[in-house]
């Protein structure tokens, strides 16, 4: 089975979002260009949540982007092709995707205050948001945004509608722009690590908060994250994603009860803050990567790398139903 058959197994209804075959790459002076992402297929159904996980660099950033079409520059999209509710986001002209953006699709960032400006009280940023998208008057958008700083719960939200980033805490401040990415009741979400810049404590509420209205809205959420452990009780699916490339995909329940992939098994042992686990499931690297994709990108560290790893380039497989991996030596389930 190839990856494009084996990235829609799990389907059963028409995807909110089709990502298939997507290859993006960012060109260096004098150098080769460095793949973000390689032939990256993956669906999301109307109402699912679906976990991205992987280390810093490993391409999660990067899908996002492409999806919202926003990649940084030099970036470009070499192959592919993204689907958003039908539409070919690809073939979509800039005045044509600001009217996605926002309205359709809404994006939870890391770090709000940076994405907040810092001049215009927060009440006010979340109410130019809903007149942009809804064609609403100034009364209509300001009790909008009154109501959906309720719904993420800030105290005193009449106060608060109009106070200046710098007054709110971290905590507050992400709720804001949850606020903006949720007001015009989108139909997809995505949030890039939105509450890794927040302590324990704080993120959990947070986590819970975004996940209930979410599901009370109906709407589906790709969740980008470098904590697999939030995964197990936010997602209904997770992806491993590792140089550019899904490695296991799978309901979240049978992921964490049967991970397959050696990377999955290293995360979830990093998690587990088990040294001697850790030590386990990873080595130092010894052998480069081919540059010409025939190499499984992970045999440099894997344990399980045997002599055909370096010369044969493992596809996204069906291991089980709804469960794929793409390894040639796949982790066993222990009997």
């Amino acid at each position: 089975m190839n990856e494009l058959a084996a990235s829609t197994v799990a389907a059963v209804r028409e995807p909110i979002l089709a990502v298939r075959g997507l290859a993006v790459s960012y060109p260096i002076f004098g150098a080769e260009p460095v793949r973000a992402l390689r032939d990256l297929s993956l669906d999301v159904q109307p109402g699912e949540i679906v976990g991205i996980v992987g280390e810093s660099g490993s391409g999660k950033t990067t899908l996002a982007r492409a999806i919202m079409g926003l990649l940084a520059r030099p970036g470009r999209i070499d192959s592919g092709s993204i689907r958003f509710d039908g539409r070919d986001m690809l073939a979509l002209d800039e005045e044509s995707l600001r009217a996605v953006r926002g309205k359709d699709i809404a994006m939870v960032i890391p770090n709000p205050r940076g994405e907040l400006d810092p001049l215009i009280p927060v009440g006010r940023q979340i109410s130019r948001i809903a007149r942009a998208h809804l064609d609403i008057s100034r009364g209509e958008s300001d009790r909008l945004a009154l109501g959906m700083l309720r719904a993420v719960q800030i105290p005193d939200p009449k106060r608060r509608f109009h106070a200046y980033p710098h007054e709110l805490s971290g905590g507050m401040a992400q709720r804001v722009v949850m606020a903006i990415a949720l007001v015009c009741s989108p139909k997809f979400i995505i949030s890039d690590d939105a509450t890794s810049g927040l302590d324990v404590t704080v993120q959990a509420q947070v986590l819970e908060l975004l996940r209930k209205l979410v599901r009370e809205r109906g709407m589906a959420m790709i969740f980008i994250t470098r904590d697999v452990g939030i995964t197990a009780h936010f997602c209904d699916r997770v992806a491993i994603i590792y140089s550019g490339e899904i490695v296991e995909e799978a309901p979240t329940d049978r992921f964490f009860e049967n991970p397959a992939h050696p990377y999955s098994v290293l995360l979830l042992s990093a998690f587990a803050h088990n040294p001697r686990l850790r030590e386990k499931w990873q080595r130092p690297p010894t052998v480069p990567v081919a540059g010409s994709g025939s190499a499984c990108r992970y045999a440099p560290r894997c344990v399980h790398a045997q002599s055909d790893c370096g010369e044969r380039h493992p596809a996204l497989r069906l291991l089980e139903p709804a469960h794929l991996v793409r390894c040639h030596y796949p982790v066993e389930r222990p009997s």
